[in-house]
């Protein structure tokens, strides 16, 4: 064996690792993938810590550094990375709705650009599904701009085929962010976006009514 590999130099390729897993670490715009990174540059820092004989150091580094801030890290972005979106349960709701499979499939590619998730939580009846928004239960609501009895066609997010189209719902959205994400990506014929303004003073004044306060319609 060479004598270059040394002990030292084992400790100097494991140590180089440090920086170089730190600079992918804060690098990364996919959380999950950071999720991971940040487990690879705890476990290195254990073992430097454990080569130069500080096992206390290592044995906290494992076990608070890496494994406990990862799973906090794990819960933020499980809880965090996700628009809740509203919807009217069409099981109980007396008149048809039109299909929602062109709006939800439109929805998911813009958000999974974000890495978020999209979950659909169903509500019984209107007023429900607009005190949901107010109370910031959902992050957006899917309203049908009129009841239908026929259902259209399912929609493809085809040019073509959303040409001279007019969408069958209405999305009130109240994360501006969201608005703005979903206001350049999604095709107006899919849906109509409206922004909910829920500031506390509005929010207060519209405590008697179901009706979304001061949306803002189309462009801000």
């Amino acid at each position: 064996m060479p004598e270059i590999l040394t002990d030292e130099f084992y400790i100097l390729a494991i140590a180089l690792l440090l920086p170089l897993t730190a600079c992918m670490l804060v690098s990364q715009v996919n959380p999950y993938h950071a999720l991971v990174i940040r487990g690879i540059l705890g476990a290195v820092a254990a073992l430097v810590y454990a080569l130069f004989g500080a096992a206390d150091v290592a044995l906290t580094e494992a076990l608070v550094g890496t494994m406990l801030s990862i799973t906090l890290y794990a819960v933020a972005v499980r809880s965090s990375m996700i628009m809740r979106l509203g919807v009217l349960d069409s099981k109980t709701t007396e008149h048809p709705l039109p299909s929602m499979d062109s709006v939800l499939a439109a929805l998911r590619p813009p958000l999974d650009k974000y890495y978020l998730r999209l979950e659909v939580v169903p509500y019984s009846n209107l007023q429900d599904l607009h005190t949901a928004l107010r109370d910031q239960e959902v992050h957006a609501i899917c309203e049908s701009l009129e009841p239908r009895q026929t259902q259209p066609a399912s929609l493809t997010v085809d040019d073509s085929t959303l040409e001279n189209h007019e969408p069958s719902y209405r999305l009130h959205i109240r994360v501006r962010r969201l608005y703005d994400i979903l206001q350049a990506a999604l095709p107006e014929a899919i849906a109509h976006l409206t922004y909910a303004n829920l500031a506390p003073s509005s929010t207060a004044a519209s405590q008697s009514t179901p009706s979304i306060a001061n949306p803002l319609e189309g462009h801000l």
